[in-house]
């Protein structure tokens, strides 16, 4: 299953590079706990399920979370899905080449990829959704997995107690400010912060053991970041 750096995986890491200088850097600032939230948490999970037939990355933006789970599963099928198009131009760009990974433009709210997956994966999306948006989704994606299949949220949650939040919330804040982020990142890191419904990584769990998955686990938590493991 894993190919040990064949062409095509030099090749989609240059292309990784690339892109990363010009659109992620900033992710990596904006998430203190970076390698440990995308990187090891993907290589826990992906080494101890089968590699997936398709999977689907929902509010896939540049495609960095689909990067990730690549260099692990580099034979399954990717489909990338965002309403936003210049988003996954990037995502495009980035796997330039790769005829495994397609993508819709999509508001995934309202409708889920008309196709078979037996994993679905998200980061920093859904923690946009008000709370019955999200039990919402989590019982359509419970309905349309296989029995077996994997969900997977990477996101952004609160403490779910006042006083926590605030600890949670003023120390990123401290992080960012020493992160070598423009005032103009700042400010519109504030203004995209009006827009989020976080819940906290616990009630998550609770929605999707409600939606009827039958193992859910938070399996890494740095703060505000935590991933939430589903299977049906």
């Amino acid at each position: 299953m894993h190919h040990n750096l064949t062409g095509e995986k030099m090749n989609i890491e240059k292309q990784f590079n690339r892109i990363a200088e010009e659109y992620d850097s900033n992710r990596r600032k904006f998430i203190p706990c970076f390698d440990d939230f995308y990187k090891n948490t993907t290589k826990f999970i992906t080494s101890k399920i089968k590699a997936p037939k398709q999977i689907v990355d929902l509010g896939a933006g540049t495609g960095l979370l689909t990067y990730f789970w690549y260099q692990q599963c580099p034979n399954s099928k990717y489909m990338l899905v965002d309403i936003a198009d210049e988003m996954l131009n990037v995502a495009r760009k980035r796997f330039h080449g790769i005829e495994n990974i397609s993508y819709q433009i999509e508001n995934y709210m309202h409708r889920l990829p008309d196709i078979f997956f037996d994993t679905v994966i998200s980061a920093l999306s859904i923690h946009h959704l008000e709370d019955k948006d999200k039990k919402n989704l989590f019982a359509r994606i419970y309905d349309r997995l296989p029995q077996g299949g994997l969900f997977v949220n990477y996101d952004q949650f609160c403490a779910g107690q006042t006083e926590m939040d605030h600890w949670f919330d003023s120390f990123w804040e401290s992080q960012l400010a020493n992160s070598g982020l423009t005032d103009k990142d700042i400010a519109l890191w504030k203004e995209r912060r009006r827009l989020d419904r976080e819940c906290s990584a616990r009630q998550e769990v609770d929605m999707l053991k409600d939606s009827k998955f039958k193992t859910v686990t938070c399996v890494y938590s740095y703060q505000k970041f935590s991933v939430i493991v589903a299977i049906k």
